[in-house]
């Protein structure tokens, strides 16, 4: 090889890597950009009603099933009192069952709902796809039933009248971009999944395919760990992850506030003494969750629910399904509940709860 055929090669060569690292450089800055564009999108005042304001008048003395996942959730916990509050003084009466976790295995749930003989159903972070039998069943009993995350998929679901939810994926993509956008890109991080119902395994895998857009974010571990199941598995989890990792963990994405629930239990605080974490979930915005934001311990950021608001659309959807009229097809938009919005929207009683008067817009049409 020529001497002037090793300088071409070196000069292609450092051009190559120039252009590479400039590439990078650009990729880097545009992830960071569009995640800082997202974020402030998601973080603005939630004040203007973008809801129905008009339906039918709101019909008395209905008994209702509420079917939960496991009311240890703080948001199946705070639909269920959303619903309380949004029926008071109406005759409406709300039955609980709750599966603690275990909603999707064995009979059907649905089923035994029907044996109370109910005007309607709420399937409230239960698969709806595992509860095809008891659908239909409700269906030839013309007893309506509306899902609160029974779906990954808002609006028309097979056996559903209708389903509410923000989108997992967008909420999923909300809480792993703040979680890139803060660190500045240089961040170790693990992501606590669950994968045991398609609304959750949709939720999971965004977090991790947003994170793989980022470029110098290093993704430490994928930790599938079902909600029904983390009371238990949790502190052989993080005593595993802080051998593994050490002081190369440094944030935690998870798809619920709840694993940050557990991390206020003492044994694992002693655990994580050492670590300087810094978390953010996908929902759906425990009240611990608020507290800890507030004080800046552990968590940074939630992607929370409107539980309060999507309790009273439960309501107006089932009494849209009672008069025999369409859904409204009413999508609440995304939050992300931080430091420097906390005291808005509810914050201050460590709640989500959108300043954009629902309660009035609802009360107007339905007479009550």
């Amino acid at each position: 090889m020529t001497t002037l055929h090793r300088k071409s090669l070196l000069l292609m060569l450092l051009v190559s890597c120039f252009i590479s690292g400039a590439q990078a450089q650009s990729n880097s800055m545009q992830f960071v950009s569009a995640a800082n564009a997202k974020v402030a999108k998601a973080s603005a005042l939630k004040s203007k009603w973008d809801g129905p304001t008009s339906g039918p008048q709101l019909q008395k003395d209905k008994k209702i099933v509420f079917i939960a996942a496991d009311m240890a959730d703080a948001g199946i916990y705070g639909i269920f009192n959303g619903m309380k509050e949004a029926v008071a003084g109406t005759g409406w009466q709300i039955l609980l069952i709750d599966c603690r976790g275990r909603c999707n295995q064995g009979a059907s749930v649905v089923s035994q709902a029907l044996d109370m003989k109910p005007h309607g159903i709420v399937l409230a972070g239960v698969d709806a796809a595992s509860q095809a039998k008891g659908l239909t069943a409700a269906e030839k009993a013309h007893v309506p039933v509306v899902g609160w995350h029974a779906s990954f998929k808002a609006g028309a679901v097979p056996g559903l009248f209708t389903n509410i939810t923000t989108d997992p994926r967008e909420a999923a993509q909300i809480a792993a971009l703040f979680g890139a956008a803060e660190t500045n890109n240089k961040a170790g991080i693990v992501v606590l999944s669950d994968t045991s119902t398609p609304y959750m395994a949709t939720k999971s895998g965004a977090i991790v395919e947003t994170l793989k857009q980022c470029e110098a974010c290093r993704i430490l571990s994928i930790e599938e760990m079902p909600i029904a199941d983390s009371r238990k598995k949790f502190p052989a989890v993080v005593e595993s992850l802080v051998k593994r990792l050490g002081n190369k963990w440094t944030h935690v994405i998870a798809v619920n506030d709840i694993y940050f629930d557990l991390m206020d239990r003492p044994d694992i605080e002693k655990m994580l003494e050492s670590i300087k974490l810094r978390g953010i979930s996908a929902g759906d915005g425990s009240p611990g969750a608020y507290k800890r934001i507030r004080k800046s311990e552990t968590q940074i950021g939630s992607v929370p629910e409107p539980l309060f608001l999507h309790g009273w659309q439960v309501v107006d959807e089932l009494n849209r399904a009672f008069a025999k009229v369409a859904p409204s097809g009413y999508n609440a938009p995304l939050h992300l509940v931080t430091l420097q919005n906390i005291a808005y929207d509810g914050g201050a009683k460590d709640v989500f709860d959108p300043s954009n008067d629902f309660r009035a817009k609802y009360l107007a049409y339905w007479g009550k």
